[in-house]
Formats: C-alpha cells, structure tokens, sequence
C-alpha cells in the first residue's frame, strides 16, 4: 500500500468487531466445544480512519464482501485456534486492502515487432501450401 492510501492499523483495529462461533473445520470433537471461527466485521461507511475517496475505493471494488449496512464481512475457520483464525483474518484484510488500495499500471498498446508479422506470414503461407497441395491430389 502507498503511504497516502495506507490507514494507521492502530486507529483502524479500533473500529473492528470480531466475534467467534463454532468451526466447521477441523479439529474432531474440539469443534462442538470451542469457538474458534473468527469473524471480522468493519464498518466501512462509518470509518473515522479511512477518507472519503478510501471508502469508494473499498465499495466499488469489495462489493461482494460489503452488507447492506455497509460492513465488510471476513471469516477464518481454517484453525483449531481462535487466535491463528484471529491472525488469519486480519491478514486477509490487510492483503485486500493492498489489492484495493493499489493502483492499477496502465497497460500500453504495443505493436507486434518485424519478427513477429514474419512469422506470422512465413506460417500462413505454410498452411496455404499444404491446403493447395491437397486441392491438387
């Protein structure tokens, strides 16, 4: 993430809500007894740390992801443990936020160089010869 776009993660830790269930993951019996599906809310639209520019960037992009309300919506359930789905989650919205808050490279038109249109010609011609010397037979 560029400087500009990043928000501090102290201020942006605040604002999240993180509740646990139980797993449908691994563990056998543990997974009837232990919470350890961690789910991480953020309330995008009533975020004090992002600007106004940031939280279009993260609706337009993550709408899939985006309630009705406006909170973004994160599980892991990939652990046993409550606390590596903890971590787990919050790295998942870390990398999203560098997928959205990453500019995209333009992409430049280019033109195929000389070797590239002789060889497309020298195969065409090819094709052509090995078509005509069927006609003949």
């Amino acid at each position: 993430m560029g400087g500009k776009y990043r928000p501090h993660a102290k201020d942006l830790i605040r604002e999240l809500t993180f509740t646990t269930s139980r797993s449908s993951g691994p563990g056998g019996q543990n997974v009837n007894k232990v919470n350890s599906k961690v789910t991480l809310k953020f309330d995008v639209l009533h975020s004090s740390v992002l600007s106004q520019e940031q939280k279009e960037l993260i609706i337009k992009n993550l709408a899939t992801r985006i309630t009705t309300e406006g909170k973004l919506v994160l599980t892991s359930q990939e652990n046993r443990s409550q606390i590596q789905n903890k971590e787990d989650v919050l790295c998942k919205l870390n990398d999203l936020f560098i997928k959205v808050f990453t500019p995209r490279k333009v992409r430049k038109a280019t033109k195929p160089n000389k070797a590239a249109k002789y060889a497309r010609v020298k195969s065409k011609k090819l094709r052509s010869e090995k078509k005509q010397w069927r006609q003949k037979l």
